[in-house]
């Protein structure tokens, strides 16, 4: 019987590998699987060998602070798959624990075939790191074609297999003057660490107290985890806000987001959704000045956004670090809001590049092949 270990770090990327796997199994029922997982690979039956919050919560941009933590985990890791003996090991996203554990796997045992889904953005730092991911790693999928350049150069194996956020059947939603007339929700994307929540809100509260100073009439709708829902309402309530609203639920996110005018959206992979479904946006972000000056002395890109990173221009406006203040997120609203064809072009170089970087079927069925490729 073929075996493959999966092995996840984030629950996002538990979610994908589950959604792999339930190809693979409709393909193939005669395979074993073992693995670090989540919910949603737990409910296909994987057996994990620890549940996968224990190294979720451990902060790999902190190593100094974890470093014995995550080394125990890694090798505890590398034993178990050793003891398994995979024909496959699959592994998905948090690349911090689960190259490293690749790599000590095929030290010890290079019959074991290592394929990575979502590949580091080596474009954006550290290029040099595809060098020595060869050097262990069979197999990279790519979410955007623009990134095979970088492996193809290193002659790493590598298929661009779409990004599993565009699988779905993209939004048509037609944007006029009648909507701003008609609909009044703006939705707003804080961001999901409570560094961002601390970072963000006094700036996004100032500015909704601005427009309110306006007598605009809008409706302000955060979109929050479960876990930091209760933290956003108490910084409302605090400021008196009234046409504010807090949500968690993902379907009534996912149905009031399509219902928005306008989205406020922390640089991240939730502004690829905003953009599926056709909601025009600015993006934003601020960190601390220490970290800023450290991302900027390691980062090699000019944008934060992927749509803007695509095109090599500000397709989607960056209030980044200085810019990131309730001042200039009122003046770009107001002055996009003003402007239909400004949003009209904006919402049609975004569909463009979307349609690029979709699957010709879908992220999770080019992911299965590739995995499946390797069990023949």
């Amino acid at each position: 019987m073929k075996k493959i270990f999966i092995l996840t770090g984030e629950p996002s990327g538990d979610k994908l590998a589950s959604e792999v796997v339930k190809k693979i199994i409709n393909f193939d029922k005669d395979i074993n699987f073992l693995g670090v997982c989540g919910k949603h690979l737990k409910a296909l039956g994987i057996n994990s060998i620890f549940d996968q919050n224990e190294i979720t919560y451990l902060a790999f941009s902190d190593i100094i602070l974890n470093i014995f933590k995550i080394r125990k985990k890694i090798n505890h890791t590398v034993n178990e798959i050793i003891k398994f003996q995979p024909d496959i090991l699959f592994t998905v996203d948090s690349p911090d624990f689960s190259l490293r554990v690749s790599k000590k796997v095929k030290q010890i045992n290079p019959n074991i075939k290592t394929l990575h889904y979502i590949a580091p953005k080596v474009w954006a730092w550290r290029e040099g790191r595809v060098k020595k991911m060869k050097k262990f790693l069979d197999h990279v999928l790519l979410l955007f074609n623009f990134e095979k350049k970088y492996f193809d150069k290193e002659n790493l194996k590598s298929t661009f297999v779409g990004h599993p956020l565009l699988d779905d059947q993209l939004e048509k939603n037609n944007f006029s003057i009648k909507q701003i007339i008609d609909k009044k929700i703006i939705s707003i994307f804080a961001g999901s660490r409570i560094s961002e929540i601390n970072i963000h809100m006094p700036i996004l509260i100032n500015f909704i107290k601005k427009m309110n100073n306006k007598n605009f009439d809008y409706n302000y709708v955060f979109h929050s985890t479960e876990k930091l829902s209760e933290k956003l309402k108490a910084m409302i309530k605090e400021n008196n806000l009234h046409n504010v609203d807090v949500i968690h639920d993902e379907k009534l996110k996912s149905n009031l987001l399509k219902q928005s005018i306008f989205a406020i959206v922390k640089s991240g992979t939730v502004s690829l959704e905003v953009c599926k479904n056709n909601i025009p946006s600015i993006i934003i972000y601020k960190m601390n000045f220490f970290n800023y000056l450290l991302a900027k002395s390691l980062l090699n890109i000019k944008f934060v956004n992927m749509v803007n990173i695509i095109n090599n221009k500000e397709v989607i406006p960056e209030l980044i670090q200085k810019e990131c203040n309730s001042d200039e997120i009122y003046r770009a609203i107001n002055y996009l809001l003003k402007k239909p064809d400004l949003v009209k072009n904006q919402l049609l170089e975004i569909s463009k590049t979307l349609n690029e970087i979709k699957s010709s079927t879908s992220s999770t069925d080019q992911a299965s092949k590739v995995v499946l490729s390797y069990l023949v």
